[in-house]
């Protein structure tokens, strides 16, 4: 290192997050009281990036925002939408207490499912009110009145969306709303809240929840002033990696996967041929003995001129034994140049033991033939002509999903996020400017169900 490099600053307290929990005891443990307090009290410190906002990034602070009536940190409601483990409550519990401490005498309502989801996780829980207090802050919960009393005056107090009427008349500075996904009236509750929110110069509320496409939730990001966050499961470094791991491996990809885990608002498009539902129904762990496997391309527009083009739908479809189609991979590519797209073409065909590539000629017309055989000169290739859009296509497969005839094995979000993108009569509201992975997948399934060779055959050895 030359004089004139500084060394990378080194971030201690990021460094004890990643040790071992033995090791970081240990360490805790070498700390003097004063030290711990220390640690414990600067929680926009070692917080994780989505517990808090940063003050003049244009969106406000997560902590000591309220009340602060700073031009850069105007926003009014902050969405916190994360997966299980996250530390949404932690983030929620650490908002409520600075503003508590920044503005004595302060109200704020505290609105839950149910006054015990108050109690229970809000307040009294591993992460709630109580739990991150610091040493010198006395605070007195009186659980039959609903009351959170902070030691400088400020007050809290527990509402239940399942009586939306207890918040019609009561005026608060601030709020923090947990898991209006599961609010049971809450457009009411959210109505007499947002009524009695008008104390101070700039009333706020904090949101945190885990997302799920209700209406309440639509409703909240659509406001103006709101701002949002996201976070995932495994960004908390404090939870135990074998349950990230074992989560993981179970749900990673699919709806309640990313639902709940990736903290992703998942909803379905009116009107398209794939809803989440029917893809999550269609969902198995492994495929049954098969008898064929044709491999799906759509090549990118770029093709044509040899150059690097948008995404190249890339699907291994097989037939089963049992006569039914099981999408097998979704090995796509995005950006790639022709003799990479046809690499990757020619590896996931030896994967799965393809017999055949179905390539749409419409883009390179027999340059995409002569790409991919360049790729490898035993693969077979079949070239068809796009006479129908792409919806068109995709319709009679939808079809054999609807009919339980079609089925992934495993997940595979991209590709089942365009599927459910497709609109019936046309048009396509999914992610991209155009559905590559779906209509490889469209075409892949045309032939090993739909085409001429769509039958169960018996392989003699």
């Amino acid at each position: 290192m030359s004089g004139d490099e500084a060394a990378p600053a080194r971030d201690p307290v990021a460094e004890l997050a990643m040790l071992p929990r033995t090791r970081a005891d240990w360490v805790l443990g070498m700390l003097t009281s004063a030290q711990r307090r220390e640690l414990h009290d600067r929680w926009e410190v070692w917080a994780h990036p989505g517990q808090h906002l940063k003050i003049g990034a244009g969106a406000g602070a997560g902590a000591g925002a309220a009340g602060s009536g700073a031009a850069a940190d105007d926003w009014r409601i902050w969405v916190i939408l994360a997966g299980r483990g996250f530390g949404k409550t932690r983030a929620g519990a650490e908002w409520v207490s600075q503003v508590a401490r920044d503005n004595p005498g302060a109200r704020i309502a505290l609105v839950g499912a149910t006054i015990e989801d108050v109690r229970r996780v809000m307040i009294e829980g591993e992460s709630g009110l109580l739990a991150v207090a610091r040493d010198d802050e006395d605070l007195v919960w009186r659980a039959g009145s609903g009351e959170l009393r902070f030691a400088n005056g400020a007050l809290a107090f527990a509402y239940s969306a399942e009586a939306p009427e207890a918040l019609r008349g009561p005026e608060h500075l601030a709020a923090w709303c947990d898991e209006v996904a599961k609010w049971r009236n809450g457009d009411a509750t959210w109505d007499n809240l947002m009524m009695g929110l008008r104390l101070g110069d700039l009333p706020r509320i904090v949101v945190t929840t885990t997302p799920r496409p209700v209406a309440l939730l639509r409703r909240i990001l659509a406001l103006p002033g709101v701002v949002r966050s996201q976070g995932r499961t495994r960004d908390n470094v404090h939870l135990p990696a074998s349950f990230v791991e074992a989560v993981t491996a179970t749900y990673a990809g699919t709806r309640l996967g990313r639902q709940e885990l990736d903290g992703e608002l998942i909803e379905d498009v009116a009107g398209a041929l794939w809803t989440r539902e029917l893809v999550e129904s269609r969902r198995v762990a492994f495929a049954p003995a098969v008898t064929r496997v044709v491999v799906g391309v759509d090549p990118p527009a770029g093709s044509v001129s040899g150059g690097p083009g948008d995404a190249c739908g890339i699907v291994a479809v097989a037939l089963g034994s049992d006569g039914f189609g099981y999408v097998l991979e979704d090995a796509s590519v995005c950006g790639a140049s022709p003799e990479g797209w046809a690499r990757a073409v020619a590896e996931c065909a030896a994967r799965h033991g393809a017999d055949r590539v179905i390539a749409e000629a419409n883009q390179g017309g027999k340059m995409v033939g002569s790409v991919l055989a360049g790729a490898d000169r035993a693969m077979p290739v079949k070239l068809v002509h796009a006479s129908l859009g792409k919806v068109a296509r995709a319709e009679p497969v939808a079809a054999l999903y609807e009919a339980g005839r079609a089925w992934h094995v495993g997940a595979f979000p991209d590709l089942e996020d365009e599927l459910c993108g497709l609109i019936a009569g046309g048009g396509y509201e999914g992610p991209g400017r155009s559905p590559d992975r779906a209509d490889a997948l469209v075409w892949a399934m045309t032939e090993v169900m739909l085409g001429p060779r769509a039958r169960v055959s018996v392989r003699v050895l």
